[in-house]
């Protein structure tokens, strides 16, 4: 993807398991990365790379990332929202007892970081009149839970986790519809489940159930988002594509 050397690209979630592959293969690529996690404890600067610390649940975080980024190099090509914030009790509450506070603080971190996030840059992509951003849904945001695969340890799947994502597929494909008269794409990327040291049970029975009989890696998604950030995905917008090894397929 050559067509990558010198764009301007924004990483949210940098630091994360798929965030630090996106990161990687655009460097390689020659992409002038601005990488940006909460992890991060001040920012450095490289002729290639800035990174800036960003706290989606801080509007004013979100605009200094952004305002740094044009101050820096001038415009924002692309846009890939790989973070992925939750509260520390993520994953532990069955959805009978799920505490309604957690359910709002959820949304707030991942689905309403993603409206202000998305709004901030493409306000700066109409403007310059062209861009692309990347949404991160699930195949939990496509179609229902397969709670089978929980079973064998006892484990669920958040509620909020398949309303959060089933919200941002279909903001994606309103971002397409508003935007694409300003030759601005946004798409979204499903990722199937990724493999992240999971407990035994989990794999054996997601690996039964998925048809290429594997959990997904990072290096199987971030191809997907340089595509789609490059101008060889310049006629592709509103799209919504699984990566998940046809887990949506059955």
């Amino acid at each position: 993807m050559k067509d990558l050397k010198d764009k301007v690209i924004i990483v949210t979630g940098a630091c994360g398991l798929i965030g630090r592959q996106i990161v990687a293969d655009l460097i390689e690529r020659e992409a002038t990365v601005v990488c940006a996690d909460i992890d991060y404890t001040a920012d450095e600067a490289s002729d290639h790379r800035l990174c800036i610390r960003l706290d989606l649940s801080d509007n004013d975080s979100i605009d200094n990332l952004v305002n740094v980024t044009i101050e820096r190099f001038g415009r924002i090509d692309g846009l890939i929202n790989a973070a992925y914030p939750h509260t520390k009790d993520w994953g532990r509450h069955r959805f009978e007892n799920t505490p309604f506070r957690h359910w709002k603080e959820n949304v707030e971190l991942q689905l309403n970081s993603v409206f202000y996030l998305d709004q901030q840059v493409l306000k700066v992509m109409k403007e310059q009149g062209h861009g692309s951003v990347v949404n991160f849904g699930s195949i939990y945001g496509i179609v229902g839970n397969d709670f089978t695969i929980y079973e064998g340890f006892g484990g669920s799947s958040p509620a909020e986790y398949c309303a959060i994502k089933g919200g941002i597929v279909n903001f994606t494909r309103y971002l397409a519809s508003y935007f694409g008269k300003y030759n601005v794409r946004v798409n979204c990327v499903c990722p199937g489940g990724i493999f992240d040291h999971q407990c035994e049970e989990f794999l054996t029975a997601y690996n039964h159930r998925c048809p290429m009989k594997r959990m997904g890696n990072p290096d199987d998604i971030a191809p997907l988002c340089l595509f789609l950030v490059s101008d060889g995905a310049k006629y592709i917008t509103g799209q919504i594509i699984a990566a998940d090894g046809g887990w949506t397929a059955i």
